[in-house]
């Protein structure tokens, strides 16, 4: 499993991740510093890397979207380094792989992970 970090995450974060084996790239590395939400969720779309932010946008074009890729962990703990952004992605993939893998959004908190499968409309009940 890959990642691809929003601009708003530490760059560090990305040695971290890759210490632990984890493949990862930051946006700003990419060129897409200034990139929109959408197209950051293409490019996560394209490389197949789940996208992590700080940002709840990426969560809502998800819904609005109806779409089942790519996978979003939004953290909502601010002022975290790169070392416990790492240690956050990892402990999520060591609790929800399958959910990512199957196309997810995971919001983290510092009580809890909340994961929801994607899509987040559910057409049954529209």
């Amino acid at each position: 499993m890959k990642f691809l970090l929003d601009q708003g995450l530490p760059r560090s974060t990305v040695d971290y991740l890759r210490d632990s084996g984890v493949e990862s790239e930051h946006v700003g590395a990419l060129g897409l510093a200034t990139a929109s939400d959408d197209e950051i969720l293409s490019v996560g779309r394209d490389r197949g890397a789940v996208v992590v932010t700080l940002d709840s946008d990426f969560h809502a074009i998800l819904a609005l979207s109806n779409a089942s890729t790519p996978s979003v962990i939004r953290i909502r703990i601010e002022g975290l380094k790169g070392e416990a952004v790492a240690n956050i992605i990892v402990a999520v993939v060591a609790g929800a792989a399958a959910d990512l893998t199957a196309g997810a959004t995971v919001t983290v908190t510092e009580r809890r992970i909340a994961v929801r499968r994607l899509p987040l409309i559910d057409k049954a009940n529209d």
